[in-house]
């Protein structure tokens, strides 16, 4: 063999050598990958790595928190005259002898001669509304037990957190859409949402705020968490058409500690300044009662008349003067009086912050207890 021909032979040979080394060693890269993956998809089921580096992130279902829930949400019919004027949700929180508790909102049953629930086994059967209350908006109705009602376990909403994942059980649209579940997060914790109460804002709720879908139907429902607990009390929701899935839940640490009350039907008490009032911004109120503020006073709650012997009656409030802060919180307007004002009990003793000609002065009313006339 010439001398060039084997030269040639051994850069084929060392050629072809490198080259099976090199598809050794990536089919023994790829067998790796492989194992590895097989082994994490083993160790692992919350997650597991491809080999095209993406991430595949499974959540898990939330049917066995809901299965534990279903049997303690009912539909609620509210009628008038035998005929269905409104439908909304509700959820057993107690049972005790014959007899289960469910809760609900005060809107869901107001105006009504006639309750009745439907089960999630289908079968509608009487209720009766044992005591509600509008400011709380919210009803405690006693119904009959059964094989087929289960009670909803409490959670804590104080104990959640925003981005925790949260659901709803309840009937949007009346009776095709009973039994709707959907899912999202908590969005919010101690919102503040300012609600209508006999045609005015002049109220304001603390309230969970979700993204979960709420809709007509779900009032008075459960808002739960991942474990099937029920953390709040759906009531209310934004309507604007700018506005998607802002729906709001009453935490049912509140809820809870009014039920006593309801349960036994009395009226919750609540105290009062002794005063008739009007917001700043209500101009021709003010105009009318002969009332003119300093010009530099842009919120507050204006004193337009004080009750006879009552907490004001007895403090160094006069007409005109107007309110902006209750014990050290700022006062906007009097729907925030009110929630401000209602944290507090017959019989004590709070400091008023008022402005009067410009200056600010202060002054302490004890409560008196408010009486509807």
């Amino acid at each position: 063999m010439k001398g060039k021909d084997k030269l040639n032979l051994i850069i084929y040979l060392f050629v072809a050598f490198v080259l099976g080394g090199l598809l050794m060693y990536y089919i023994s890269i790829n067998t790796n990958l492989n194992t590895n993956t097989i082994n994490n998809n083993s160790n692992n089921n919350s997650t597991c790595r491809a080999c095209s580096g993406t991430v595949i992130v499974n959540d898990g279902s939330l049917s066995a928190s809901v299965e534990k829930a279903y049997d303690g949400v009912m539909m609620i019919r509210n009628y008038k005259n035998d005929d269905i004027q409104s439908t909304g949700s509700g959820f057993v929180y107690r049972i005790s002898g014959d007899y289960a508790y469910v809760m609900t909102n005060h809107h869901v049953i107001d105006k009504a001669d006639k309750i009745t629930l439907i089960r999630s086994d289908d079968k509608e059967i009487d209720g009766e509304v044992l005591g509600s209350d509008e400011y709380l908006d919210l009803a405690v109705v006693k119904i009959k037990k059964s094989d087929s009602i289960d009670v909803c376990a409490l959670g804590k909403s104080e104990e959640s957190k925003l981005g925790d994942v949260v659901f709803t059980i309840g009937s949007p649209l009346g009776y095709e859409y009973r039994g709707t579940v959907t899912d999202g997060i908590l969005s919010g914790k101690d919102r503040l949402v300012t609600v209508s109460l006999a045609g005015t804002n002049d109220w304001v709720m603390k309230v969970l705020q979700t993204n979960a879908a709420v809709n007509p139907g779900n009032s008075g429902g459960p808002l739960l968490n991942s474990k099937g607990e029920v953390i709040g009390v759906i009531s209310l929701k934004l309507v604007q058409t700018e506005v998607e899935n802002m729906g709001f839940a009453i935490p049912i640490e509140y809820a809870m500690s009014h039920i006593e009350s309801l349960e036994k039907g009395e009226a919750i008490k609540r105290p009062m300044l002794g005063i008739s009032m009007v917001n700043t911004t209500d101009t021709y109120t003010l105009y009318r009662n002969g009332i003119m503020l300093h010009e530099d006073i842009k919120e507050g709650v204006v004193v337009v008349e004080i009750s006879e012997n009552s907490g004001a009656s007895k403090s160094d409030l006069k007409k005109g003067d107007v309110i902006t802060k209750l014990n050290n919180e700022k006062i906007s307007n009097a729907a925030y009086l009110k929630y401000e004002l209602y944290k507090y009990s017959v019989g004590e003793t709070i400091t008023i912050t008022y402005n009067r000609e410009g200056k600010e002065k202060t002054t302490k009313i004890t409560l008196t207890e408010y009486k509807e006339s």
